[in-house]
């Protein structure tokens, strides 16, 4: 096992969009929020970055990550699968209660497939919407295609992007976890250490998909890597999933 390397990582804000049972966001469920209407609008949105993405729940869905403010992460309000190309149309949600935060970090959408699709073939993505027009290749992997609605798991998937892998868990949508350290523990293994909540914190009891977009650095081979959970209160405790991708 080599020695333990401290890693950067980026935190990707709650994205809750009706994904239970793996069904996408119903069009119409956000309202737009122009641009010229949004004190503080952050100008990252819509950066030229490249849109990544990643198989996320056994192939149930998929998690889209885009460059921007992490206080205003896009959602899915329009999603089209047909002839294996899947269209997502980006916006940001006009009930926010502030202004964008000026940082410029990678925010993860999560976005459940309207219908199964086979993983090992590969997805076509193109994203549009928030000032993103771009498309990515999710390329296939190692899973059948799903039976039946989610299992309510946590699940991982790396993105094309070098180290960077996107994070899908369950539980209560006001209290998405925090990220507080990402290392690499092993050749192949990496700790995902979340913030414990305040001692105060009141949840919803909702369940439903929250995401997190994280970095490693210095992994020789990111195939058969294991992702640790560990931290945020109750919910993790050395839970360990494969990372897929």
């Amino acid at each position: 096992m080599s020695p333990t390397r401290r890693v950067t990582l980026a935190t990707a804000a709650l994205i809750f969009a009706a994904l239970l049972g793996g069904c996408a966001t119903n069009p119409g469920a956000v309202t737009p929020s122009p641009a010229d209407e949004t004190a503080g609008e952050s100008p990252a949105n819509g950066s030229d970055a490249d849109v990544e993405a990643a198989w996320l729940d056994g192939g149930r869905m998929v998690g889209i990550v885009t460059q921007g403010s992490s206080t205003c992460v896009p959602v899915a309000d329009d999603v089209e699968l047909a002839d294996g190309v899947l269209s997502v149309t980006l916006v940001v949600p006009g009930d926010r209660a502030q202004p964008c935060t000026r940082d410029l970090v990678p925010r993860v959408t999560l976005v459940g497939l309207p219908e199964p699709v086979d993983p090992s073939a590969g997805l076509r993505i193109v994203v549009k919407g928030d000032g993103v027009e771009d498309d990515t290749d999710l390329d296939g992997v190692d899973l059948p295609t799903p039976d039946g609605p989610t299992d309510y798991q946590p699940s991982a998937g790396w993105t094309d992007e070098d180290g960077q892998f996107v994070i899908l868990t369950w539980g209560s949508s006001s209290c998405p976890p925090v990220i507080e350290d990402v290392q690499a523990t092993g050749e192949a293994e990496i700790t995902v250490t979340f913030q414990e909540p305040p001692a105060d914190q009141v949840c919803t009891m909702d369940i439903g998909p929250r995401g997190n977009v994280a970095q490693v650095d210095g992994l020789d081979d990111d195939s058969d890597v294991e992702l640790v959970l560990t931290g945020g209160g109750a919910e993790f405790d050395g839970i360990r999933i494969p990372i897929v991708g």
